[in-house]
């Protein structure tokens, strides 16, 4: 094998495909499984091989597969997989200490709600196959996923409950059980790398949905098979545990348990489905099922679904008399559903539920969660009573959950409230904006920038601009400068971000890294080509420009990527797009103005600007403006100075009266260009949001002079 490939190996269970997929993610290379090749081969799956053929075929193939890997080079490859049967294995595994059994002994933990309950919601016919949608809309189960990770569950179950063999040839699927089950734990998983949060992954396995021979035909060896291929495809895309849930029949329940167990030693919680007379629908008491249960090797037993809290609340209470110290699992229904016109509504409050939340961890529950009906908006308020019980370690503390209504096109929407910024809440309130640019340095220092900031700070600036690579010159990098800054003086930040040095991954990488730092201003532009500054050989990228890099932004405020895949929690950027009013194709710059805001300016902010009857005039033509303008104002120091940007800085024009007045000025241009900016300055608050004022020259003094005419 070459030097420079990475080699996992590991048993089935182990997590070499979840450790390879980050590592390939993170280094920007391929991962290669020799499982996926075995099966490639031979055209069927690793337990078919073990079963038919044995151990020993299967080493064989297995080396024959890194044979065929020597050549390659830079991969991620992962091996030493395979069922866990050769004397002595399992003895190593069960030594393992599993997250899920660790967890559970320190505190109680919540897990998701309803999977089908949202996909109704949102749209799916309740005799649709939810499984398959791991495949046809994985987008739609990837959103339930998040909502219920922001609602604050520690635990979510992949949607496959009914992903085995039996249910799903009802719609022709059963050939599909392997691929069903891998993606439902694919999607969960991503879910919860993008959110940020140490999320448990739970492989849902429900009851076959057929009888039991003699009363069905289905017998003890088929429901094992069964059984076991769902659990081989869970175990495959690396669930951190299983739940076998809803399940009526204490025989179906074991053979469950022990199909599992027959493959791996992964942590399993099993939770039986009870009446509104606190029996299962075959008969059995809740004491005789937790002491069936406790015999099964099992690290949590509990009951779920079938109905609400106030039943299971007492089942709980007879479970945990005979459970033999093992966790106990409770997750109700929100109550018993009821019909209402062609939706079934279920009535428990989310209020409700968390009132019982409470009493059922103090009467020994260590897992808590939901069933049908219930919804994030029910998880949140649950949440906040576990945070209660198990106040929160300094450092740790959560962000606030909001919570909107549900609606059935839309998803329930839980975000994680931030606060406004500085500029957001300002222009929220209709109050006068004075917002001041600053250039990275050139070099690594930043002390005199950082110094101009504080002199602005002191004159009453709250709210600076950092510039994003004006006139393709190198300097400073935008991100670090603005923390640079705002950590030496409390300033709001306002960062210009560009689409020319980045590709769409950098940008969308970027912009996430931002938010994570709390830099959420962003003026959203295309940027300055090379050929117009030092770097005129240098590639540009423009992969978007202003008004596509507006509509990711949108996007990721709403948790989603460019390509529509969820990023977890959405961002709260504050958004706002340049204007050019003396642009010399009006026309085009006016349809940009509109596309800009129909993809989410919040606000818009224009080049400098010396008549704003040029500005009025713009406007009117585009039909007035539905957001705030901030007007761009630099201040001239000299008639010279005025000249230049004139005829040599794209974007600027200064009409011929103010260029004449500085020539007349002489040795006292700079005094009059103070006055100019001052006197357009008190226009400005009289008819627009607010000023965007650009010192030239680093000439911090001088725009605090400026600012002496709003004091």
């Amino acid at each position: 094998m070459r030097r420079d490939n990475i080699v996992l190996v590991g048993f089935m269970g182990a997590g070499k495909s979840v450790c390879g997929r980050l590592l390939a993610r993170r280094l920007g290379r391929c991962l290669v499984e020799t499982d996926d090749m075995i099966v490639a081969r031979e055209g069927r799956s690793i337990p078919e091989i073990f079963h038919d053929a044995g151990e020993e075929r299967f080493r064989q193939l297995e080396a024959e597969a890194l044979e065929a890997l020597k050549l390659k080079s830079g991969e991620i490859i992962a091996t030493g997989g395979g069922l866990p049967c050769r004397e002595g294995r399992m003895e190593l595994l069960r030594e393992l200490s599993y997250e899920l059994s660790r967890r559970l002994e320190a505190a109680p933990l919540l897990c998701d709600g309803a999977m089908g309950t949202l996909l109704y919601a949102r749209g799916v016919s309740l005799d649709a196959c939810f499984d398959v949608l791991n495949l046809n809309n994985p987008r739609l189960i990837q959103s339930i996923h998040a909502d219920y990770i922001a609602a604050g569950a520690d635990c979510i179950e992949t949607n496959t409950f009914g992903a085995n063999r039996f249910k799903l040839a009802v719609h022709g699927l059963d050939g599909q059980v392997r691929e069903i089950n891998r993606r439902g734990v694919a999607l969960a998983r991503d879910v919860r790398e993008s959110s940020g949060r140490d999320v448990l992954v739970l492989g849902s396995i429900g009851p076959l949905g057929k009888y039991l021979a003699p009363l069905g035909t289905v017998t003890a060896e088929d429901a094992r098979a069964a059984f076991r291929e769902q659990a081989e495809a869970l175990l495959e895309g690396g669930v951190d545990a299983f739940v076998v849930e809803t399940f009526s029949d204490l025989e179906e329940v074991a053979l469950a348990v022990m199909a599992i167990r027959s493959v791996t030693d992964v942590p399993i919680v099993a939770q039986m489905a009870f009446t509104d007379d606190g029996v299962t629908f075959t008969g059995r008491p809740a004491a005789e099922v937790a002491r069936s249960l406790r015999a099964l090797p099992l690290q949590a037993l509990g009951a779920n679904c079938s109905v609400g809290s106030s039943t299971l609340y007492e089942v709980l209470e007879q479970l945990h008399a005979e459970a033999g110290g093992l966790p106990l699992a409770i997750q109700p229904n929100a109550g018993l559903p009821s019909r209402i016109g062609e939706r079934l509504i279920y009535l428990s409050s989310p209020a409700y539920m968390a009132e019982y939340a409470e009493r059922m961890v103090d009467a020994g529950a260590r897992l808590i969660g939901g069933c049908c009906g219930t919804t994030p908006q029910h998880i949140a308020a649950m949440r906040e009573v576990l945070d209660r019980k198990r106040p929160i370690q300094p450092g740790t503390r959560r962000a606030t959950v909001t919570v909107r209504p549900v609606t059935a096109s839309a998803s329930p929407g839980l975000h994680v409230a931030r606060p406004a910024t500085v500029l957001g809440r300002k222009l929220a309130a209709g109050e006068f904006v004075v917002t001041v640019e600053l250039d990275p340095p050139r070099g690594h220092t930043a002390e005199k920038l950082v110094q101009g900031a504080k002199l602005l700070r002191e004159r009453g600036v709250d709210i600076v601009d950092i510039n994003d690579g004006s006139l393709g010159r190198v300097r400073m990098a935008v991100l670090p400068t603005a923390l640079l800054v705002r950590d030496a003086t409390g300033l709001d930040i306002n960062m210009h971000f560009t689409c020319r040095d980045r590709n769409l991954m950098g940008i969308q990488g970027d912009l996430l890294g931002a938010h994570a730092l709390d830099v959420r201003n962003i003026l959203a532009m295309t940027g300055d080509p090379p050929r117009a500054g030092d770097y005129a050989d240098a590639t540009a990228v423009f992969d978007v420009d202003g008004v596509g890099l507006i509509e990711i932004i949108r996007r990721m405020n709403e948790g989603h990527d460019a390509t529509g895949s969820s990023i977890g929690e959405p961002t709260s950027f504050c958004v706002g797009a340049a204007l050019n009013p003396a642009a010399e194709d009006v026309a085009r710059e006016i349809d940009r103005f509109h596309r800009k805001v129909e993809a989410g300016a919040r606000w818009v902010q224009t080049q400098p600007v010396y008549d704003l009857e040029l500005l009025d005039r713009f406007l009117d033509r585009a039909g007035g403006s539905p957001v705030p303008v901030v007007v761009g104002i630099l201040p001239l120091h000299s008639a010279r100075h005025a000249e230049f940007l004139h005829n040599e800085v794209p974007g600027i024009t200064i009409p011929d009266a103010v260029r004449r007045r500085l020539r007349e000025a002489g040795d006292g241009a700079l005094r009059v260009g103070i006055e100019m900016a001052q006197e357009l300055v008190r226009s400005v608050r009289a008819r627009y949001a607010g000023a965007y004022l650009m010192p030239s020259f680093g000439r911090f003094e001088v725009v605090a002079e400026v600012l002496d005419a709003i004091r």
